[in-house]
């Protein structure tokens, strides 16, 4: 199994993305200083590291300093502050991404994979989700529709593949919610209906002419098997 190290100061933030990431398949150890988390990179020997750049003991800049001393270790930036000058710098040190805060588990998710694919040649096989004219490639965030590339954004990218992967089953707003917009939906909230309109809109009517996406009022959306 791959093992990720998450190393950021945020408590609730650390346990939200070790449950996510755990339930993806990887093993994720965690430390929130810039001190443990270099002991931790330099002797846990992790597949991956997703760093914060606002440390305590020691900042984030500075531990993947330390770490391109001694490792070429893949390690994927966070910031809060979502300045260029964070990603310039994080990249110039040698970071392999970077991702402003706030961001979504599955957009992480997305770049731990792409960016383990190309670390030192290493295959990580990407999974693609076919439904009908349908297909979604989650290693390289493709979606085509009777294989024209249909322009997605990164939040309705997510929400497709989680409706994609359960098609023909329900999916609950409230887990859309918690895995693609990082939070709980309030009763008054509209803005996943307005991604899944968008999406509906994108990806225009299934091969038969029905709708592909479908609203369960009061629990959820379900992709139909049927409709594309």
């Amino acid at each position: 199994m791959t093992r990720v190290l998450v190393v950021d100061d945020d408590v609730e933030l650390v346990a939200l993305l070790r449950e996510y990431l755990e339930g993806e398949g990887f093993t994720v150890a965690t430390a929130h200083d810039g001190e443990a988390g270099l002991r931790a990179a330099t002797e846990g020997a992790p597949d991956l590291v997703v760093l914060d750049v606002m440390l305590p003991k020691l900042g984030g800049f500075d531990v993947l300093r330390r770490l391109r001393e001694r490792s070429s270790l893949p390690v994927i930036m966070l910031s809060a502050r979502g300045e260029e000058v964070d990603r310039g710098v994080g990249l110039e040190l040698g970071a392999d991404d970077y991702l402003p805060k706030p961001f979504s588990p599955r957009e992480l998710v997305a770049r731990i994979r792409a960016v383990l694919r190309r670390s030192h040649g290493r295959a990580v096989p990407p999974e693609v989700l076919a439904v009908g004219d349908l297909e979604l490639d989650r290693g390289t965030r493709v979606v085509r529709v009777a294989g024209q590339a249909v322009e997605l954004t990164g939040t309705e990218f997510s929400i497709l593949e989680l409706l994609v992967r359960d098609a023909g089953k329900v999916v609950r707003r409230d887990l859309l919610y918690r895995e693609v917009l990082g939070r709980r939906a309030a009763s008054y909230e509209r803005a996943l209906d307005v991604h899944v309109s968008n999406l509906r809109r994108k990806l225009g009517p299934g091969s038969d002419g029905g709708e592909r996406i479908k609203t369960v009022r009061g629990f959820g959306y379900l992709y139909l098997r049927g409709g594309s």
